[in-house]
């Protein structure tokens, strides 16, 4: 009787498991399915803009609705150009939270300050957009522009990307509007990351005698470091597909500029605007083409990324 009752649990486990498992694969390539139908759905949208132009519009400055003339380099130089400023600012300041709030902060203040930092990325982008249009352009515009054309605007080589009027809103205005954004991901991640070391290799290293900083670059970021990849990642491809607050500050001009001063445009910001005003079927296959070029960027950018940590992964295997 307790055989029977036994064998019948274990059929009846083993149907369990059965069921779980083709649920978890049917998720898995549900998200191959979905992703796949986007991409399709991209394509034959633009198919129309492709067949008229080409690879020409990857490379054309053009913006043009009246004659049907449209080209991609500029939206493409802005969302690239910011997205890069926005992590050259981000990603040493989420370092230093996450090293202040796993290493050097007080326990007393370790969650609060943790749940703040999380808070904030919980602001809806079109908050941080008018808070950059009526609060931080204004400030930017009067304080800190007319420094960067004095200062570093006269300066050869790096000069003409500071010089220009003080108008407030621009490339650089929303490089830092979406480096304040990217920055409680990429910080909440890392800080994540660093509370996952062993802290007995910390203390050995502190045993040593290594300072918090060489303990940092010695043993948490080697040990942590695909977690920080992934954290690094997370912020760019919020930063690559903003819109709203882009939309707000960068200016929306389609014109080509070497001074981050001036305004520009991106790719989200130039759907949000235009999408819904475009009309004839060029038009919005252009747009859609922009979506489209936008997923290949983020694509290359993540497949770049994970090539990356496999080399570094097979550079330490090469080193043991």
């Amino acid at each position: 009787m307790q055989m029977s009752l036994h064998n019948a649990r274990l059929k009846r486990q083993s149907v369990y498991d059965t069921l779980f498992r083709n649920l978890t694969r049917l998720a898995a390539f549900g998200v191959l399915v979905l992703l796949a139908a986007i991409l399709t759905s991209l394509v034959m949208g633009s198919m129309p803009a492709i067949h008229a132009f080409g690879f020409g519009f990857l490379t054309t400055p053009d913006w043009d609705p009246v004659n049907d003339k449209f080209g991609a380099l500029i939206p493409i130089v802005g969302t690239l150009v910011t997205s890069v400023i926005a992590l050259v600012i981000a990603i040493p300041v989420s370092f230093g939270i996450a090293l202040f709030l796993t290493e050097l902060s007080p326990r007393v203040l370790r969650r609060p300050l943790g749940v703040a930092i999380e808070l904030l990325a919980g602001i809806p982008s079109i908050i941080y957009g008018m808070w950059g249009l009526f609060v931080f352009a204004p400030l930017f515009a009067d304080h800190i522009e007319p420094w960067l054309n004095q200062h570093i605007g006269t300066l050869p080589y790096i000069g003409p990307f500071f010089s220009g009027p003080p108008m407030g809103i621009g490339i650089l205005t929303a490089s830092i509007i979406l480096a304040i954004m990217v920055i409680p991901f990429i910080a909440s991640v890392m800080r994540d990351v660093f509370d996952v070391v062993p802290t007995m290799l910390k203390e050995s290293a502190y045993g040593l005698g290594s300072t918090t900083w060489e303990v940092m670059l010695s043993i948490v970021l080697p040990y942590t470091k695909v977690g920080v990849a992934g954290g690094i990642m997370l912020g760019l491809g919020r930063a690559l597909g903003e819109t709203m607050a882009v939309t707000f500050v960068i200016g929306n001009s389609h014109e080509l500029s070497k001074s981050l001063l001036n305004p520009g445009n991106s790719i989200s910001s130039s759907l949000a605007n235009e999408f819904t005003e475009a009309f004839g079927e060029l038009y919005t296959a252009s747009l859609i083409e922009l979506g489209l070029i936008l997923f290949f960027i983020t694509f290359v950018v993540l497949s770049l990324a994970r090539y990356m940590l496999y080399k570094l992964g097979q550079r330490e295997g090469k080193a043991a």
